[in-house]
């Protein structure tokens, strides 16, 4: 009996060794020999090791998400505005997302707000009323947000604006042309000119000019009188955004550089 204990005992201590044979060992040998195991009992090497996964659970940049949110927004503003019939009055708004996701997040954000608001109106509207609202209301909103990030005067900013916005004109109505296979410049400035020679005919009706300016109307001058009218409408439309602007964008924590100070003198209260 005693000899059949002393051979439990010796299996027993035989089992206990065989589980614990990592005793002593190296850590290159110990690694090895978990490898070994893990390929006789069928258990791939992923599974046998012992590193726990780690999921990245980081939330989005906030930049992503106020670009996102603010191109949205941007192409709400143009999508509704079209088809409501509202864009001259909502046109102020137009450039104000992008301006305050470059004053927000800088020039790369603003970028990317640029494309992707010419992306959503590309799939809603089409080609071409979107590349209406990138030109020129996407060049005006980074245009007005570089500037207004590096407090530029008011002068500087609404002149750059009114040059951008009057190019833009003319590329509008140059791609409009292609589009007809006409040239809608020309067109525009006979009707004007038509339109300058019956103002004229009236006022020799009552006596107010002479007879002999009849049919003098020059085509040269009616063009230079023209880019005259867009260049100060486009100037009144970028101080009328330039106002807007001063007075939203501060509560939105993203203030404006200053106006003039007969600017304030007029929009203070009494």
């Amino acid at each position: 009996m005693n000899k059949n204990q002393g051979d439990r005992g010796d299996l027993q201590g035989g089992s206990s060794a065989a589980s614990e044979p990592n005793q002593g060992l190296s850590p290159e040998l110990e690694a090895e020999f978990l490898d070994m195991e893990a390929e006789l009992n069928g258990i791939p090497e992923a599974v046998a090791d012992p590193t726990p996964l780690r999921v990245n659970t980081t939330p989005a940049p906030l930049s992503l998400v106020e670009t996102a949110f603010l191109a949205s927004t941007a192409s709400l503003l143009w999508l509704a505005s079209y088809y409501l019939s509202l864009v001259p009055w909502m046109r102020i708004l137009f450039p104000a997302p992008i301006a305050l996701v470059y004053l927000r997040w800088g020039q790369r954000a603003a970028w990317m707000c640029t494309l992707v608001t010419g992306l959503l109106l590309s799939i809603l509207m089409g080609p071409y009323l979107s590349l209406l609202f990138l030109v020129p209301y996407g060049l005006l909103g980074m245009q007005l947000g570089a500037l207004w990030k590096r407090q530029a005067p008011w002068m500087v900013s609404i002149s750059i604006g009114t040059l951008i916005a009057t190019i833009s004109f003319f590329f509008r109505v140059w791609l409009l042309s292609l589009f007809l296979g006409e040239d809608l410049w020309v067109y525009l400035t006979y009707r004007i000119a038509d339109l300058l020679e019956w103002i004229v005919t009236i006022l020799v009706d009552w006596g107010w000019l002479d007879i002999g300016i009849l049919g003098q109307v020059n085509l040269t001058a009616v063009q230079l009188l023209t880019v005259g009218m867009l260049l100060l409408s486009d100037f009144v439309y970028l101080f009328t955004v330039h106002l807007v602007a001063w007075l939203l964008l501060p509560r939105l924590g993203n203030p404006i550089p200053d106006p003039p100070s007969w600017v304030r003198v007029l929009m203070e209260e009494p």
